[in-house]
């Protein structure tokens, strides 16, 4: 995904893309990255929810995530 230009251009692309697979990529610092596949499930004013994908021995985990995290590029998304 390109850099956003602004607030609004990330909840725009996220909205869109409500409901679809996106893989999701996370910096941990110090050159780590942390990689999930899931699907975007909620959209609030602040924040948003994917639901990841998991073994069939786990439980179905949704992490939350803020716009202000995708405009940084501390999470990276891919459509």
């Amino acid at each position: 995904m390109r850099q956003p230009a602004n607030m609004c251009t990330v909840y725009n692309m996220i909205q869109h893309n409500m409901g679809k697979r996106v893989l999701v990529r996370t910096n941990q610092g110090r050159n780590r990255f942390d990689e999930a596949e899931g699907v975007i499930e909620e959209m609030h004013p602040y924040v948003f929810c994917v639901r990841l994908d998991s073994d069939a021995d786990e439980q179905i985990k949704t992490v939350s995530y803020s716009y202000t995290d995708v405009l940084i590029r501390d999470v990276e998304l891919v459509f």
